[in-house]
C-alpha cells in the first residue's frame, strides 16, 4: 500500500447531531479543548485532565457489526481530534433538546447536584449507562460512576438518581440508528484517514495490511489506540508527538476467537470488550476487570495498548502471564509468537523491532488440574493504579503441585514472574509449610522500590501475604493439601492474614 498522497483529509464526524469538517487543528488537540475552545459547548468540563475525574465525561458512538450502534462514553480530555473521524459525539448540551432527558429529570428531583461543576460528567455516564442496558441495580450504579469524582462527596442522591432509571426502559430507535450509522460509514471512507497540520501528521488505517505496510514506512511512528495513556503525555507533559498512527479503526483488531481452549483476543479489543471473556476464565479477572480505571478508560484503552506500552504497574499483565498467555507481533508481511512474560525485558524496553507490532493475545482456559487467583491492591477501591498485583496459577499432578506461574506487579520495573518463589513450590504438596517457603522466596526474587503509592517494605509484605491469602482462600476446595490451614482458626501462623 502507497503512504496517502492527499496533502490532509479533513476530521468529517457528526457533534450532536450535526456534520463536522475540520481542518488546521494539531493532530494532539484534544476532544474536550476543540468542544470549549471551537464549539463553545461548556458543560463538558476539565477537571484533572488525566482521565481520572469523569468531569469531561461524553458519549462516543461509530456503526456495529450489525449496523446499527456501539455506544460508549469517553474522557474528552485525553482524546484526540482526529481519532473522532467517522464517529459521533454527543455532549451534554444535545440531551436536553426536546425536553430534559430522565437522567437530567432525576438528578433534579434527588437533589444530586451540589456546586455542579461535576455534574455533566455524571448526567452523561449514567445516561450512556442507562441506554446500554447496564443500570439494574445499585451496584450497577456504583460500577458506572467509580471513575466520576464528585467534591462535594455528594453520591449517595447521585446513586439513587442513577437507581431511578433501572425501571425505566431505555428508548429504541433501530431505524434512527442504522441512519446514523451509515452516515459515518460514509464519512470515515474505506481508505487511510491521512490528517497533517504543518509537519504534524496523523494516520488511521482501517485495515492490518495497511496498518503493517505504514508502520514498516513510518517505525518512527507513535502507535495509539485508546489514548489512555498517550493523552496524558501531552496534557501533563506537554510533548510534541508529530507522527501518529491511529489503531483505533482496524476491524482486524478487535475480534475475540476461541478455539481448543484457546482464546484470542485482537490487540485492538478494549477492556470493555473482553471483560465478559476474560471473566469466563475466571472470576478473579472480572472483579480485577471491574476494578480496573474507570469505565469511561475501559472504554477507550485496549487489551494490546496495556501490553504493549510495558508498565511495570499494569495490572493485566500479571494475570495473562500467569496464564501463559502469548503475543502475536507482526512487521510487515513477518509474523512471530513469543511468551508473553518474555516480552518485557527492563523498564521502558521491551521485545519489539522497530516498525513492530501487537496484533493478538493468546491465552489458555484453565484445565481441571489447576488453580487460579488474582488481587489487586490499590489505596482506592475503584479507579487506582495498583501498589501489587498479584496473579497466580498453580498445576497439580494428584496432591503434588506440578508447575507454579506467580506473577507480579509493581515489584520490579517490569512485569515479572517470581521465579525462587516457583520453584520453592514446585514437587511438593501444597501445604503451609510450602507456602511459607515460597513467601521466604519472594524476598529474593524482589527489591521493590518505594514511591508515593507504597514503600519497598509494604510491596513485599503486601506480595508475600497475596501468597498467602490465595493459599487461605483454597482451603476449602483443595481439601487435604491445605489440612494444616484452617480459616476459622484463631491461631493462624504469624502474617497468614493478608
Amino acid at each position: 500500500m502507497a503512504e496517502p498522497q492527499s496533502p490532509s483529509d479533513p476530521i468529517r464526524f457528526v457533534l450532536n447531531g450535526e456534520d463536522r469538517s475540520v481542518a488546521g487543528l494539531k493532530p494532539t488537540t484534544t476532544l474536550l479543548d476543540y468542544l470549549r475552545q471551537s464549539e463553545r459547548l461548556t458543560g463538558t468540563k476539565e477537571g484533572c485532565a488525566e482521565g481520572d475525574c469523569g468531569a469531561c465525561t461524553v458519549i462516543v458512538s461509530e456503526p456495529d457489526e450489525k449496523g446499527g450502534l456501539r455506544r460508549r462514553t469517553v474522557n474528552a480530555c485525553i482524546q484526540f481530534l482526529p481519532a473522532m473521524n467517522g464517529r459521533a459525539v454527543e455532549t451534554v448540551e444535545h440531551l436536553g433538546q426536546g425536553g430534559p432527558a430522565p437522567i437530567q429529570t432525576a438528578m433534579v428531583e434527588k437533589h444530586a447536584s451540589q456546586c455542579g461543576f461535576c455534574t455533566p460528567g455524571f448526567v452523561m455516564q449514567l445516561h450512556a449507562g442507562w441506554l446500554n442496558g447496564a443500570i439494574a441495580d445499585r451496584q450497577s450504579v456504583k460500577d458506572l460512576i467509580a471513575g466520576n469524582l464528585c467534591r462535594c462527596t455528594g453520591y449517595g442522591p447521585i446513586v439513587e438518581a442513577g437507581l431511578s432509571l433501572a425501571q425505566l426502559p431505555p428508548p429504541k430507535n433501530a431505524a434512527g440508528d442504522a441512519a446514523l450509522a451509515r452516515r459515518l460509514t460514509a464519512m470515515a471512507g474505506t481508505d487511510v484517514f491521512s490528517y497533517r497540520v504543518g509537519e504534524d501528521r496523523w494516520f488511521a488505517p482501517r485495515h492490518v495490511d495497511d496498518l503493517a505496510d505504514l508502520y514498516a514506512a513510518h517505525p518512527e511512528a507513535l502507535l495509539v489506540a485508546g489514548a489512555t495513556d498517550v493523552g496524558l503525555w501531552v496534557t501533563k507533559q506537554h510533548r510534541d508527538l508529530p507522527l501518529i498512527i491511529d489503531i483505533s479503526h482496524v476491524r482486524d483488531l478487535q475480534v475475540i476467537e476461541e478455539a481448543a481452549g484457546r482464546i484470542y483476543f485482537g490487540a485492538g479489543v478494549t477492556h470493555r470488550a473482553a471483560t465478559a471473556t476474560l471473566a469466563s476464565i475466571h472470576p478473579d479477572l472480572g472483579e480485577m476487570l471491574r476494578r480496573f480505571a474507570g469505565a469511561q478508560i475501559r472504554n477507550a484503552g485496549t487489551i494490546g495498548g496495556n501490553i504493549a506500552n510495558g508498565s511495570p504497574i499494569g495490572d493485566l499483565a500479571p494475570c495473562l502471564i500467569a496464564l501463559d498467555a502469548h503475543l502475536y507481533l507482526r512487521r510487515g508481511e513477518e509474523m512471530r509468537r513469543l511468551p508473553l512474560a518474555d516480552f518485557f525485558i527492563e523498564y521502558g524496553r521491551q521485545d519489539r523491532a522497530p516498525g513492530e507490532f501487537v496484533v493478538a493475545i493468546e491465552v489458555l482456559r484453565l484445565a481441571s488440574n489447576q488453580r487460579f487467583f488474582a488481587n489487586k491492591i490499590a489505596k482506592r477501591s475503584d479507579s487506582d493504579i495498583s501498589a501489587v498485583m498479584a496473579a497466580f496459577r498453580l498445576s497439580f499432578d494428584g496432591e503434588t503441585i506440578s508447575e507454579a506461574r506467580l506473577a507480579f506487579g509493581g515489584m520490579a520495573g517490569i512485569p515479572k514472574r517470581a521465579a525462587m518463589a516457583e520453584a520453592a513450590l514446585v514437587g511438593r504438596k501444597f501445604d503451609m509449610a510450602a507456602v511459607e517457603a515460597a513467601v521466604a522466596a519472594l524476598a529474593e526474587d524482589f527489591t521493590p522500590l518505594t514511591d508515593m503509592r507504597a514503600s519497598a517494605a509494604y510491596r513485599l509484605k503486601t506480595a508475600q501475604n497475596l501468597l498467602r491469602r490465595f493459599a487461605l482462600r483454597e482451603a476449602g476446595s483443595l481439601g487435604p493439601r491445605l489440612a494444616a490451614i484452617d480459616p476459622e482458626a484463631d491461631d493462624l501462623p504469624a502474617g497468614a492474614a493478608a
